[in-house]
């Protein structure tokens, strides 16, 4: 089914580009993705077809048509999940280290959508078209942790929709290098992706930079690391370890954002996404979730001494 909506731009986002806004608005579709709706003439803006570099106004009128996926061409394949909850409209699952979340170019199989497709047939939103059925938000191939999935997709608009509002809670931990002294602190600082290396995110006061907050909080200090909850106000890419990092506190194990040299053990960053909670988008229920911190988190952890007081 095509779905159509219609949206009034407001005064926060006037003077950005069409397809940075529509971003914001849709959180669960890819930039490209986006620019290929505005490219196919399915977004109007007053009554226009919009280009994606146009800058928009406050009290325009957009109107987004997204039509009926396409039929998937991807394998479902019979790879074990760790599903922590599951009813007929979404799942939450915890998601292994080393796991690609969708399939892309590169990684066509043994990724999670291709587990889900096995699991759950059909039964997936098809608001992501063929590549990404179901999946609302993400995490990093090697970040752990818990993730919600859309069956439906009016669970997946209504999920959507709480992402964009902020009303969803998303608690990570991680292991920062140094000693982190602020043992509560905000960072509030826009992302943007890198013009020199499009693989990577950074800080950025671009107009096109996002608004990015989170809300760091010292758990434990050790010798030459610190181990830390992380709440996301906003859910930009890589946000936790490009703000980390930023501050002088890569997180131990990303060759990306920290040292050249990662920390091998960890086969990437050392952060789990560790607490959701969230509204039913169907029944209204009030749904929190809790993992416990996985093995290479707790193995890595048992390495490290206490800071010297």
């Amino acid at each position: 089914m095509t779905n159509r909506y219609t949206l009034e731009v407001s005064k926060e986002f006037s003077g950005i580009r069409a397809d940075a806004y529509l971003v914001q608005i849709f959180p669960s579709l890819s930039r490209s993705a986006l620019q290929k709706l505005i490219e196919q003439e399915l977004v109007i803006r007053n009554n226009q077809p919009c280009k994606k570099n146009e800058k928009i106004k406050s009290g325009d009128r957009i109107v987004i048509t997204i039509p009926e996926p396409e039929p998937l061409t991807i394998d479902a394949e019979n790879i074990p999940l760790d599903i922590v909850y599951e009813d007929d409209d979404l799942l939450v699952v915890n998601k292994p280290k080393g796991m690609v979340v969708h399939p892309a170019a590169g990684n066509f199989s043994h990724t999670l959508v291709n587990a889900l497709l096995y699991h759950c047939g059909d039964s997936l939103s098809g608001i992501n078209g063929i590549i990404r059925p179901g999946i609302v938000h993400r995490i990093d191939k090697d970040t752990s942790g818990l993730l919600i999935v859309a069956k439906s997709d009016a669970a997946h608009r209504g999920l959507a929709q709480q992402i964009q509002e902020h009303d969803f809670l998303r608690e990570y931990e991680a292991v920062a290098y140094g000693n982190i002294k602020k043992d509560e602190q905000v960072i509030h600082l826009p992302i943007a992706r890198s013009k020199t290396d499009r693989k990577k995110m950074c800080v950025s006061y671009d107009q096109n930079a996002r608004d990015a907050i989170t809300h760091c909080t010292v758990l434990h200090r050790y010798r030459g690391f610190t181990h830390v909850r992380c709440r996301l106000e906003t859910g930009r890419t890589h946000q936790i370890r490009v703000h980390l990092s930023y501050i002088g506190h890569p997180l131990a194990g990303d060759a990306v954002y920290g040292p050249r040299k990662a920390i091998s053990q960890l086969n990437g960053q050392c952060l789990h996404a560790k607490t959701i909670g969230f509204v039913h988008p169907i029944t209204g229920r009030n749904l929190y979730f809790d993992s416990t911190l996985p093995a290479y988190f707790t193995d890595f952890l048992r390495t490290l001494q206490d800071e010297e007081k």
